[in-house]
């Protein structure tokens, strides 16, 4: 151990020793037995400088002040105090031994600090809300170090890691791990250079050996796998495809000409296992515990004062908040969350629809069973499911894996599709089946098979979600464009039976929306997998089409809210009642009671990524589309209340200790997601997304979407995607835009030219979301 770090270790055992004994004394005090007091009570401020009118004079500045406080708790803090809570410069020391140094913005660490762990790991940077959030360093107990960008306390963004061994990584990073174009140089002096996606190798790169060989080509989850060139230093090169498989090892050795016959003796499997020999990297430390999750010393209210707002933080959360809300002489109330106030007044709330009061509690919907009723035997769409079925598992399971997402123009020709006979005795391609003979066609097959792949689709798993020994569910009512809804089992696909207009307008856009989805990874668009036709035969002759989408709100949370979000107002509410409503009620643009606030990072992308989703579709002429959001509430009380961020229960701290109701609290989640790697993969822009929505009340009859913030917020978990891109600006919808401008302002109309629509609905969609403050 160093000797700055066994300085630093003595004077944290005498601070804690310092601590402990004011514990003591005040334990014993008359002053002791008040568990439940206003800061001011609370804390002993022990600087030998002051006493309590100087305190009581301090207390009530407009500046933040200087002061060395004891926490009840055994915490230590000495820095600039305000308005009841760290503001400004200061140190905070707890008792486990972890330290934070640096700027504080009431009560959260916001700014530059240093943040040290008892291992005697350290984090020197920028915080924001208490995570590590902009560019900062960090250094491990065993001597790696990363300097770079990070993301709510991942490593996220450029940035360099110098492991323990010796080996060091220089490129992109996402959400705590490689992820992008980066090089990684190994102490021994081999390099790899190309991408990587969840920490490991895959993607296009070259790896190079100091002996001289190298490899360039396409890497999957650490090995080489598909085309690749392995090149010798003697000149000699080996072109072909690269497996696990030594079956699928196919491929040309061109020999050097300098070789002799005894020089050219090899094997693609030997080089193949020499390859993964030296191919290991190190794994990057796990931080047991970040800064966001220390919390402070807490205080609380006594039982008769007001607690329908609660003050302060508690071991229920993961914030470095320290009191949320201050009360006023007169007993008004003023929530400092986000550090601004929030002034109502002005607003007539007896005339605000029951969503919309900011004095009604926000409540957990209630949750119903899952969606949609099961296909059965008897249904009358039973056969068309086993065709559909039917005609997926051949579609998929005889297409060979596409080798490149390079395509030739002529497969996304609206000519490209193919016709499939399936008579019940089955044929040389078919199998027999129970169902009614029909036929079967594939929409430019080659095309989505590519984004089947594209968006990381097991054709196994693809198969076995839709046409596996579980049936499909249909949605009890079709949307209102007179199509019906089937999800799989599993809740990842949902089929939409399609109108020809649609085929066709897809069709048109096949070429851009591929090229598009593409380029950007996180695209908020829907994911399309497939476009097939079902014809039955006989003296029916009905056709059946339907494209296969991914289901954005495929996921193990429940979600509470649902949105459907057009930016136009005229007839944009529900017509349900509140008791009517449940979690799957799809609720619209006046009955928004939310502003949607992202980290900084995400808001920025998901800022440029909406911009380029409606550029998009503002180019190929289509309107109409929606931003569809779903919420859900990560706390709740045993009552079915929303908990808002930085209260421990609604109706006090002391109700929800005595209560016995088992709550799994902020601290607890933060940990169960930190620790699960998993989750933190699944992070995608607008999928598993950590987020806060602040409630927000609307001016009455206010149309054009004003949104006033109460400063009250929920920690959420938040999911959203634009759907139904398939409606063009057809002869039907300027007909119908043309008769409802007749009689409504023709901004409030959905019906309006695909330029106007996108710009509008940007400009709504911006309203709504925001930075986290």
């Amino acid at each position: 151990m160093s000797k700055q770090s066994c300085g630093m270790a003595k004077a944290w055992e005498s601070t804690l020793r310092k601590t402990q004994a004011m514990a003591k004394k005040r334990a014993h005090s008359i002053f002791g037995s008040m568990s439940i007091a206003h800061v001011n009570e609370d804390f002993e401020d022990d600087n030998t400088n002051s006493n309590p009118d100087d305190r009581s004079h301090h207390s009530n500045d407009n500046e933040p002040y200087n002061v060395e406080k004891f926490l009840p708790n055994g915490d230590y803090y000495t820095g600039y105090w305000y308005e009841n809570c760290p503001h400004g410069h200061g140190k905070y020391l707890w008792t486990d031994g972890c330290m934070y140094v640096g700027e504080w913005f009431r009560g959260q660490a916001i700014g530059k600090g240093r943040f040290s762990w008892p291992s005697g790991a350290t984090f020197e940077g920028d915080f924001k809300s208490g995570y590590m959030d902009g560019k900062g360093t960090y250094t491990g107990p065993n001597g790696e170090t990363y300097k770079g960008f990070w993301v709510m306390n991942m490593k996220h963004g450029h940035g360099m890691m110098s492991f323990g061994n010796g080996d060091c990584y220089d490129g992109e990073w996402g959400h705590g791990m490689q992820e992008g174009q980066g090089k990684y140089l190994w102490s021994n002096g081999n390099y790899y250079d190309g991408e990587w996606r969840n920490g490991v190798i895959s993607g296009e790169g070259m790896m190079v050996w100091t002996n001289g060989n190298r490899y360039e080509g396409n890497w999957e989850d650490g090995i080489p796998n598909g085309h690749g060139i392995f090149k010798w230093k003697n000149g000699s090169y080996y072109e072909g495809n690269w497996s696990t498989n030594p079956k699928e090892h196919i491929g040309t050795y061109y020999p050097s000409e300098s070789l002799t016959a005894d020089d050219d003796n090899w094997d693609p499997e030997g080089v193949f296992d020499e390859i993964l020999g030296t191919v290991n990297i190190c794994l990057v430390e796990k931080i047991s515990v970040f800064p966001s999750q220390k919390i402070l010393g807490t205080w609380r209210l006594p039982k008769a004062a007001d607690q329908r707002i609660m003050p302060g933080r508690t071991s229920a959360d993961s914030r470095t908040h320290l009191w949320d809300t201050d009360f006023s002489s007169d007993g008004s109330t003023r929530n400092s969350t986000g550090g601004r106030d929030v002034e109502l007044e002005g607003l007539n709330l007896d005339h605000l629809g029951p969503r919309m009061s900011p004095s009604r509690p926000l409540k957990i919907p209630k949750v119903g069973k899952k969606p949609g009723e099961i296909i059965t035997k008897g249904h009358k769409n039973y056969e068309l499911m086993l065709n559909l079925q039917l005609g997926i598992r051949h579609a998929v399971g005889r297409q060979a894996p596409p080798t490149s997402l390079d395509l030739k123009a002529s497969a996304f020709n609206p000519k490209e599709k193919f016709w499939t006979k399936f008579p019940k005795e089955g044929s040389k391609y078919t199998p027999p089946h129970n169902s009614c003979e029909f036929k079967w066609k594939d929409y430019c097959p080659l095309v989505f098979r590519a984004l089947r792949k594209l968006f990381k689709v097991d054709a196994a798993d693809y198969m076995l979600s839709i046409c596996g020994n579980e049936a499909l569910r249909e949605l009890s009512s079709p949307g209102k464009s007179g199509s019906f809804f089937y999800l799989s089992n599993d809740d990842r696909y949902m089929i939409k039976t399609m109108k020809k207009t649609e085929v066709k307008v897809l069709l048109r856009m096949l070429l851009a929306y591929y090229n598009h989805v593409r380029a950007f990874e996180n695209t908020m668009v829907t994911k399309f997998f497939g476009l097939h036709c079902v014809k039955l035969t006989g003296s029916i002759q009905k056709k059946v089409r339907f494209i296969i989408m991914g289901n954005l709100f495929c996921t193990e949370y429940t979600i509470h809210r649902r949105f459907d979000l057009k930016g136009s107002s005229l007839g944009r509410t529900t017509d349900k009642t509140e008791e009517e409503m449940d979690a799957s009620t799809i609720l619209k643009d006046l009955d928004l009671s939310f502003i949607f606030r992202l980290q900084k990072s995400w808001f920025l992308e998901f800022c440029r990524q909406v911009d380029r989703d409606c550029e998009f579709l503002e180019n190929e002429r289509v309107m109409d589309y929606s931003m569809l959001v779903g919420i859900h509430f990560r706390e709740a009380s045993k009552a079915g209340d929303l908990i808002p961020s930085g209260a421990c229960s609604p109706i006090g701290c002391d109700d929800q200790e005595n209560s016995g109701t088992p709550r799994l609290s902020r601290v607890d989640m933060d940990h169960l997601l930190i620790d699960d790697p998993a989750w933190w993969a699944s992070i995608r822009l607008g999928t598993n997304m950590p987020a806060r929505v602040e409630r927000a009340i609307r001016r009455p009859d206010d149309e054009a979407h004003v949104m006033v913030p109460t400063g009250e917020f929920y920690d959420v978990v938040m999911f959203f995607g634009i759907i139904d891109i398939l409606q063009d600006y057809d002869i039907s919808k300027k007909l119908e835009h043309a008769y409802k401008s007749m009689q409504y302002d023709p901004t409030i109309i959905s019906a309006v030219d695909p330029k106007l629509y996108s710009k509008r609905f940007r400009h709504f969609i911006f309203r709504i979301f925001a930075e986290d403050i």
